[in-house]
């Protein structure tokens, strides 16, 4: 092999060697799944949803925005679920958390501080199939908690705050309290 052509084939295994590692070094969000139940894959695109509601709670410090595929929006605005129906098949909700924080600068709150998203902290799934999760109200439940410091995401576990366990039903104890609402309580917020 010619000086020029050693070199040549060496510059690209070291081009493709940095280049691999750096692909390698991100983590792909979607290859993850909780255990015995969702997977991250499963909501590819969430992004770009439609908003249905925001929410926030004192207790908690975090800001929250809901957002629905456009089967479970069309749903809502079917008037679904205080129209008696139950949400279709396909129907998605997803819910990014974040830990909150104050801002002044705005002119709009100079005397109380405004409150925006800061930190990421979680984002949460629910999918409706009533045949996969026929043992879960028809729903399947998601969570994956976000570290900011490595940038990656993990399946919720049982010592997360609030605990989820370690399969597709576990949102399906808070949810109860709103079967009558098809186990969604999320009101869709007028435009």
């Amino acid at each position: 092999m010619t000086r020029f052509s050693f070199g040549l084939v060496l510059t690209i295994v070291v081009g493709f060697a940095v280049l691999g590692g750096r692909t390698f070094s991100a983590q792909d969000k979607y290859t993850l799944q909780v255990p015995n139940g969702l997977a991250f894959s499963e909501f590819r695109g969430y992004e770009d949803w439609q908003t249905i509601a925001v929410s926030q709670t004192e207790a908690t410090s975090v800001l929250r925005v809901i957002l629905g595929n456009p089967t479970m929006v069309k749903a809502f605005r079917e008037g679904i679920p205080g129209n008696g129906k139950p949400f279709p098949d396909g129907a998605v909700m997803a819910k990014i958390v974040w830990k909150q924080k104050e801002i002044t600068t705005a002119p709009f709150s100079a005397s109380t501080p405004d409150t925006v998203p800061d930190t990421l902290q979680d984002v949460e799934f629910m999918v409706k199939d009533s045949k996969r999760f026929a043992d879960g109200g028809g729903w399947g439940w998601g969570v994956f908690e976000y570290d900011a410091a490595s940038h990656t995401f993990r399946p919720g576990t049982l010592a997360d705050k609030p605990p989820q366990a370690n399969d597709a039903k576990c949102g399906l104890a808070c949810h109860t309290i709103v079967k009558t609402k098809d186990y969604v309580f999320t009101a869709y917020a007028q435009r």
